[in-house]
């Protein structure tokens, strides 16, 4: 059996690292393709490195997120390996282009029925539309698979939980060796949605931050920086600019942080995991149990708000439920493969 796995930006390389383990020992021959939309070093071949990957048989490197761009060249390598499934991760425009160039190959899809019912989103619009062409759902949860079963999506759907959880369980022994190297007490910062990198919301969010007095260790993705450095946006000496981390170095950072403050989807689940209250500077969220259990704060970056309030009302159950899966969603996937191809 032979699947052909999509990746194109830094969460995709996390989840793909146990799922790729898992694979190899179901004894499925897994082919990698590497969309490129996701270029800078630190957000791609780090990974690969770090988490010991295979490398991709194909590196399209193109350096653009553009579908139409990416399409032929996934459906090129479709048609030469003709892969029992195209595997698609998440909701990135990689994922959706995979989906599209699979032709009559059937897609699986990782992190299925995922909703934040915020169609302003790209990524939302990415999710809907892979879970619509998808023949195999990987659900995280209870919650993705009814979402899935209300829309009509007429794919298998399986509750697996989710690989962002296997990749933590993973690394989380390798990050825990690594020194301290802030002082505590600090907020991790991360910000690099389109939305929030426009320049003049970034301009406001960025001065909400220097207003607020924390200190922050703040990872910065590279469309943030372009746009920090471009428009003169400047930051307080209490927000500290670092590149972006390898994998269990950002494991270390976040569980040692009081507080998580962020535009990312895989970090709000990581926040969670390892016990760090959330900030979520998006107005939905498609993880919404963090939400309801009081783990996470949701700010709408359009509300002008007192982060420094926000910041420091943000907490943390004391009795927190298991969310999202028991790290072991890598090999259910492997063998509902398996069983789908059979």
């Amino acid at each position: 059996m032979k699947v052909l796995s999509v990746v194109g930006n830094r969460p995709q390389f996390i989840k793909s690292g146990p799922l790729s383990l898992a694979l190899r020992d179901a004894g499925i021959d897994e082919v990698g393709l590497h969309t490129g939309q996701h270029w800078d070093a630190e957000m791609s071949a780090v990974f690969f490195d770090e988490l010991d990957l295979p490398e991709p048989a194909y590196r399209l490197d193109l350096h653009t997120a553009d579908i139409d761009a990416m399409r032929p060249l996934i459906a090129e390598a479709v048609a030469h390996e003709r892969p029992d499934w195209v595997l698609v991760y998440g909701d990135t425009n990689s994922t959706l282009a995979g989906a599209q160039a699979a032709g009559d190959v059937p897609v699986a899809h990782v992190e299925a029925g995922l909703r934040s019912f915020d169609l302003s989103m790209p990524e939302e619009r990415n999710r809907v539309a892979v879970d619509k062409t998808s023949a195999l759902l990987f659900c995280p949860d209870d919650r993705s698979a009814a979402q899935l079963e209300r829309e009509g999506v007429a794919g298998r759907r399986e509750i697996v939980g989710d690989v962002m959880r296997d990749a933590l369980e993973l690394f989380l022994p390798v990050a825990q060796r690594t020194p301290a190297t802030y002082r505590k007490p600090y907020a991790v910062l991360t910000l690099h949605r389109e939305s929030n990198t426009e320049p003049e919301r970034l301009r406001r969010l960025i001065s909400e931050l220097n207003a607020t007095g924390w200190t922050f260790v703040f990872p910065v993705h590279p469309r943030t920086r372009h746009i920090l450095d471009e428009y003169g946006i400047r930051l307080a000496p209490t927000l500290q600019p670092i590149d972006p981390l390898g994998y269990p170095d950002m494991l270390a950072l976040v569980a040692g942080a009081s507080r998580v403050v962020t535009d990312s989807g895989g970090l709000q689940k990581e926040a969670y995991w390892l016990g760090v209250p959330c900030v979520t500077l998006r107005k939905t969220t498609e993880w919404t149990e963090t939400v309801s259990v009081g783990a996470n704060t949701l700010v709408d970056p359009d509300e002008p708000t007192a982060l420094g309030d926000v910041l420091t009302s943000a907490g943390f159950p004391p009795d927190p439920p298991p969310l999202y899966g028991d790290g072991h969603a890598s090999e259910k996937i492997a063998s509902a493969l398996l069983l789908g191809a059979g």
